[in-house]
């Protein structure tokens, strides 16, 4: 006897949640969650989940009252009996958190995930995490999604004549390598120094872009503060034009200002987060389809790696 599947959706994420569970083939099943006036969250789901594999997707941006709200589903099913439960976090919080960058700070992405375990949940399927060592942080199996496989053909599409594809810093090297290798482009990368978080004291490009189109890879766009400098890098060095794409549109602070001032000409996102303002610069393609393949493949056992030729 096959299991019943549900679909619930915390408050962040509801409207990607519906196109999750439509692509699917299924309807988003109902929940409430009951805010006190101190704050605290009550999760409740309004069906039984007995025997079900549950499905909760929730991504935790921002960071800590969407992650408590996921813990206390998760809690919730597992109390209510449900058989296994996944969490579908497109967007994983504290991401950025995945070592000790100086001393006396927390390693919040091993926290997160230690907290996601002993809440109950039995697989976490997420996308384009900051770090992919962060898959080793879990006792459970982790699905890591790339939104490669959407980006790939869409630069494609752009058909531009001399493609070079850069990473805004060292640590997107890889990933920059491989864009490159398989839309057989060259690369550059861009190495920076900071003094503090979000503010870059220097910046330099190491390759060449002069009459090149250059595509930026990364995995966030944040404030937005080092594409802007990378894309302003890239047209001192003679670059004929500047696009970017970032997984996650995070878009804090003034990120949506300095978007509109700069060089770049698109920033394309995909939807792991809710959009908070609409620019003229900002395309947004979504990842439902994609999550609701991999949740099928999942379900029936499916490899996944196996089905998505450019998720890496």
């Amino acid at each position: 006897m096959e299991r019943p599947i549900k679909f619930f959706a915390g408050n962040n994420t509801k409207h990607l949640a519906k196109q999750i569970a439509n692509a699917f083939g299924a309807q988003l099943n109902t929940s409430s969650i009951v805010e006190f006036s101190d704050g605290e969250f009550e999760p409740s789901f309004d069906e039984t989940v007995r025997g079900a594999d549950v499905f909760l997707i929730q991504s935790t941006t921002p960071p800590s009252d969407n992650l408590m709200e996921l813990l206390l589903m998760i809690d919730a099913a597992k109390r209510a009996s449900a058989a296994n439960i996944i969490a579908v976090m497109p967007y994983f919080g504290y991401a950025r958190q995945d070592k000790k960058g100086k001393p006396r700070v927390p390693i919040g992405a091993k926290l997160v995930a230690n907290l996601l375990s002993a809440a109950g949940v039995d697989r976490i399927m997420t996308m384009d995490l900051h770090a992919d060592q962060i898959q080793g942080f879990f006792e459970v199996p982790v699905d890591h999604l790339y939104a490669s496989e959407l980006f790939i053909q869409d630069i494609r599409d752009l058909n531009l004549p001399n493609l070079v594809i850069a990473s805004p810093d060292m640590g997107g090297t890889k990933r920059a390598n491989a864009y490159a290798t398989i839309l057989k482009s060259g690369v550059v990368i861009c190495y920076k120094e900071r003094k503090q978080a979000n503010v870059i004291s220097d910046m330099k490009v190491l390759g060449d872009v002069a009459g090149k189109d250059v595509v930026i890879i990364d995995d966030m766009v944040d404030t937005g503060g080092t594409l802007t400098k990378a894309a302003d890098l890239m047209i001192e060095n003679g670059a004929t034009s500047v696009r970017a794409y970032c997984t996650h549109g995070v878009l804090s602070g003034s990120a949506y200002e300095r978007l509109e001032k700069s060089n770049i000409e698109e920033l394309v996102i995909t939807n792991t987060i809710p959009k908070t303002h609409n620019s003229s610069k900002v395309r947004e393609i979504s990842v439902a389809a994609f999550f609701a393949q991999t949740i099928t493949s999942v379900v029936k056992n499916e490899s996944i790696s196996d089905k998505w030729k450019n998720n890496k």
